[in-house]
C-alpha cells in the first residue's frame, strides 16, 4: 500500500463519513465542510465520538486533496459552495459489497462478522453473517490485504476483523489471551547471561540480518507513517533509536529530517549500521542505560523498533520509564514489538544457530508502562502481519513527557 493510502484517524473518520453519507443520504452529496463536520462529530454509528472544528476539517480537506483520496467541487446550484467528494472507493477499486463492510470499519473500529451484517444495513444488503465472512476473507486474501482477522480475546464471542488502511487503537488494551506465560523465565540465568546471549545471537546473524530486513519498512506504510510522524514531532531536536540493528530505521528518520542517531547492543550490528550508513553516527549501548544526547537536555525522540523483546515482564516498565527521563520536555518515544501471551525460544536464526528467547508481550502491560512512566497523550494501535513475517500481531505506542 502506498504512503498516500496509510491514513490516520482524522481521515479514517473523514472518508468513513463521506463513503457513510454517499450511500445513506445522496440527496445532499457532495458534502459541505458544515456537514461533514457534522457527519463526522456524530454521537451515533461513531466510536469514538469526536468533535473536529471546520478550521482542522479544512486543512485536512487539502492534505485529502493533494493526496488524490477527495476531490472539491462547486455546488451544482444555489450559492457558490465547495462540496467534498471522496475518491477512496475508486483508488482500491471496491465492489459494493466491500465498500460497505469498509465503510463501517472506518467508522467503528474492530467489530465481529455479525455486527457488521446489522451495521451494513443501509450500505448494502447481506443476506447473512456467512456472506459478510466471505466478503471479508476476499478483502484479506488481496495482494495488499485490506483486512485482517483479530485473535478472539477473553469474554469476547466472536473473532473481530479490523481494517488495514492505517492505526486503529486497540481496543482498552485488553490482554491478547487469558493464560497466563512467564515472562520471567528468560531471566532464569541472570541478566547479564541474558544480555550475552541476546548480543551473541546479533553478533552471529548481523550481516545475514541487515542483508534480509535493512530495506523491509519499503513495504510497511503504517510503520513509515508513524516514524515519519515521530521525525516531525521531534522537529530540531535530536532522535535516537535504540536497538537499531542494521540502522535502517535511524536512517528513515534522517531521511524524513530528524537528527537520528542509533544505538545497538550489539557490537556486529552497529559495524553493519555504520557500513550501510556511513553519514549517520551509531554506538555499543545497553537501552535501558541511555544518556541524554551530549548538546541537548533530552531526546526530542525515541524509537524502539523492537527493541523491548527480550525484556523480562518485569523488566518492561523501568526500561520505558529509564527512556522517559531522558526524553526531552515534550519529547516522545514510540515502541513497537509483538503483542501476545508468550515466550519464543529460538536455537536457529537467519541460518545460524543461537540460543535466545523472544517475549510476546501484553499490550495492557505496555500502555500501563507508558502512564507509569508519566508520558501523556498516549496511543496504542495494532496491526496483523503482513506477508512473509513472523504471525504475529504488531503493537505500536506513542506517548509524550510533559513539558
Amino acid at each position: 500500500m502506498t504512503d498516500d493510502l496509510v491514513l490516520d484517524a482524522v481521515d479514517q473518520r473523514v472518508l468513513g463519513s463521506l463513503l457513510e453519507k454517499q450511500r445513506t443520504v445522496p440527496a445532499s452529496y457532495p458534502m459541505t465542510l458544515n456537514a461533514l463536520r457534522t457527519a463526522c462529530n456524530q454521537t451515533s454509528s461513531r466510536d469514538p465520538v469526536v468533535d473536529y472544528d471546520e478550521a482542522m476539517l479544512l486543512e485536512r480537506m487539502k492534505s485529502l486533496k493533494e493526496r488524490g483520496l477527495v476531490r472539491i467541487v462547486w455546488a451544482d446550484r444555489g450559492p457558490r459552495t465547495l462540496k467534498y467528494h471522496q475518491l477512496l472507493d475508486e483508488r482500491l477499486a471496491l465492489q459494493p459489497d466491500e465498500r460497505a463492510l469498509l465503510t463501517v470499519l472506518l467508522l467503528r473500529g474492530p467489530q465481529a462478522p455479525g455486527e457488521l451484517r446489522t451495521r451494513t444495513d443501509r450500505l448494502h444488503p447481506f443476506a447473512d453473517r456467512e456472506a459478510v465472512e466471505a466478503v471479508l476473507r476476499r478483502l484479506a486474501a488481496l495482494p495488499t490485504p485490506l483486512v485482517h482477522e483479530l485473535e478472539r480475546r477473553p469474554g469476547q464471542q466472536d473473532r473481530r476483523w479490523v481494517h488495514l488502511l492505517g492505526p486503529v487503537e486497540a481496543e482498552a488494551a485488553a490482554p491478547v489471551a487469558a493464560s497466563e506465560v512467564d515472562r520471567e523465565s528468560v531471566l532464569a540465568e541472570g541478566r547479564a547471561a541474558r544480555d550475552a546471549k541476546v548480543r551473541a545471537t546479533y553478533d552471529a546473524v548481523a550481516t545475514a540480518y541487515a542483508d534480509r530486513l535493512a530495506a523491509e519498512l519499503d513495504r510497511k506504510p503504517f510503520d513509515r507513517w508513524l516514524l515519519g510522524r515521530v521525525a516531525d514531532l521531534a522537529g530540531a531536536a535530536p532522535v535516537v533509536d535504540v536497538g537499531t540493528g542494521p540502522g535502517h530505521v535511524a536512517a528513515y528518520l534522517a531521511a524524513a529530517g530528524a537528527d537520528a542517531t542509533g544505538v545497538d547492543l550489539s557490537p556486529a550490528m552497529v559495524e553493519e549500521a555504520r557500513r550501510r550508513f556511513p553519514q549517520l553516527t551509531f554506538t555499543v549501548g545497553d537501552l535501558t542505560d541511555l544518556l541524554r544526547p551530549p548538546a541537548a537536555a533530552g531526546w526530542g525522540g525515541i524509537t524502539a523498533w523492537y527493541a523491548l523483546v527480550h525484556l523480562a515482564g518485569s523488566e518492561l516498565a523501568p526500561a520505558v520509564a529509564s527512556l522517559g527521563r531522558v526524553l526531552a520536555p515534550g519529547g516522545w518515544l514510540a515502541v513497537a514489538l509483538h503483542a501476545g501471551n508468550e515466550v519464543h525460544h529460538a536455537d536457529e536464526l537467519m541460518d545460524e544457530p543461537v540460543d535466545v528467547d523472544f517475549v510476546l508481550h501484553d499490550p495492557a502491560a505496555v500502555v500501563a508502562a507508558f502512564r507509569a512512566a508519566g508520558l501523556a497523550d498516549v496511543e496504542w494501535y495494532v496491526r496483523g502481519p503482513l506477508d512473509g513475517e513472523v504471525e504475529t500481531e504488531r503493537l505500536y505506542v506513542l506517548g509524550r513527557r510533559p513539558a
